[in-house]
């Protein structure tokens, strides 16, 4: 005759434990991990270390490519909601968000190479200078 406890099943598969807690904090987003984080900082510190260095480098949740942001709204909305009008208003206004998105984007890259610009024709002017002063001391 076998005992079995209340709690047996707890124990035997520690993956399905993380695995679960994991798709606890997914469903409740990067607010869920960072304060998951600082509670783990706030009980044993190495928690909260081992729980940053998942979400940057396991998760990739500080990358600073947005494509799987954006592939959602590549494609037209692939369920119907039933409603064909609604359905093709849904598709329209996805397609003209991304391509707001896709120009502000382009805009920032632009923004940024003017920034780059400007700080290395600065540079350059002001290593001039330093050379013409030398020159004429």
């Amino acid at each position: 005759m076998t005992t079995a406890t209340p709690h047996a099943g707890m124990y035997n598969d520690s993956r399905s434990f993380f695995a679960r807690a994991e798709a606890w904090l997914d469903a409740r987003g990067k607010f869920g991990w960072i304060a998951a984080m600082i509670l783990g900082f706030i009980v044993f510190w190495p928690v909260g270390l081992a729980l940053l260095a998942y979400m940057i480098w396991g998760k990739g949740m500080f990358s600073k490519s947005r494509r799987n942001v954006t592939a959602c709204f590549a494609a037209p909305m692939s369920k119907s909601s039933g409603n064909a009008a609604f359905d093709a208003y849904r598709d329209e206004t996805m397609r003209r968000l991304q391509e707001e998105q896709d120009k502000f984007e382009a805009f920032l890259e632009r923004l940024r190479d003017a920034k780059d610009k400007a700080e290395f024709d600065a540079f350059m002017d002001e290593r001039e200078r330093k050379t013409n002063s030398e020159q004429t001391a």
